[in-house]
């Protein structure tokens, strides 16, 4: 089991790595919400977005044995960057498979690095199970971007983080995918204060986790996996996965949001803040557009996860909002 001092381990792991992310007041929004709102802005990370925290932490543990065969990792998008570029830094070689959809900009970062790409599929879940074949076939180390608890602890150095710079947060609201960014938050945040809230939020097409934890069990994301512009929380749990049982014991609560929501977040961010955020990163951001009076009068942290957008997207976004 993950341990706070796992994480603070971490903390010192990553620290020549990594950046210590803002943690900035939303005037728009802590007026809209006649809250005091705070956004840590993961999107100003190494590679823009989140994901080097706990892959760093990850590949420093790997063995000359590992290093000497190579990793391989599946990825919306985000968590490849990151594969990528820890790969590079260390001296070892790494392939990325990535859905045919994932976003022009992720997969030019990936390229950026190094890596071996490979496209597949059309989901992040069907290119999962093409990363692990790869892996048993080549002998390469499968990189799990959420499923391991070295990456969990190196998520969860963002929750130190918030901690640091806002100790007396009401409630931490995280987007979730796989769940490995908000086990390793809701460790920290929950062992240093039980009496923060940690609220995970996901898109209404993606809402694996949300389905998994009101199930008590983990589902198949076969039938809970649409089209959103959060691709970077698509795809499902895996049956073993460490994050479900930790989500289980430290998130209070999961969100859905709808398509809209995230669409406009993304340009309120952009109009209000000046921030190109991705939809993944934005989803934070919806569930206080749909919810703007259930946090009056108190202090949240929204993690930002990622600024990583397709142009096209985004101008689309901006266009259509205007």
């Amino acid at each position: 089991m993950i341990t706070l001092e796992d994480i603070m381990q971490a903390q010192e792991n990553i620290a020549p790595y990594a950046k210590v992310t803002p943690l900035v007041r939303s005037n728009f929004l802590s007026k809209l919400s006649k809250a005091e709102v705070l956004l840590k802005m993961e999107n100003e990370q190494i590679t823009n977005a989140f994901k080097i925290r706990g892959v760093i932490n990850k590949l420093l543990k790997l063995s000359p044995q590992e290093k000497a065969k190579g990793v391989v990792t599946a990825s919306a998008g985000n968590h490849g960057q990151a594969v990528a570029l820890g790969a590079q830094k260390l001296g070892f070689s790494a392939r990325i498979v990535v859905p045919t959809r994932t976003p022009k900009v992720k997969i030019n970062g990936i390229k950026r690095f190094g890596a071996d790409l490979v496209l597949f599929g059309d989901t992040y879940t069907e290119a999962e199970r093409k990363a692990k074949l790869v892996a048993v076939e080549d002998g390469r180390l499968f990189i799990s971007p959420y499923n391991d608890e070295a990456i969990v602890a190196g998520h969860g150095t963002i929750g130190l983080e918030i901690m640091s710079d806002a100790p007396n947060v009401d409630a931490v609201v995280v987007p979730v995918g796989g769940g490995g960014l908000i086990a390793g938050i809701g460790i920290a945040v929950k062992s240093l204060n039980p009496k923060i809230r940690v609220i995970g939020v996901q898109s209404a097409a993606s809402p694996v986790m949300f389905e998994s934890l009101k199930a008590g069990k983990i589902v198949s994301a076969d039938r809970h996996e649409r089209y959103t512009i959060a691709e970077g929380l698509s795809g499902g749990i895996e049956k073993d996965s460490v994050t479900f049982k930790i989500a289980q014991q430290h998130v209070d609560e999961m969100m859905l949001v709808r398509e809209e929501s995230i669409r406009q977040a993304v340009y309120l961010l952009w109009k209000n803040e000046g921030q190109v955020i991705e939809g993944s990163g934005a989803v934070g951001v919806a569930m206080l557009l749909e919810n703007h009076e259930a946090f009056l009068g108190q202090t949240i942290a929204i993690v930002v996860t990622g600024g990583n957008i397709d142009e096209a997207l985004f101008k689309g976004i901006v266009a259509e909002e205007e």
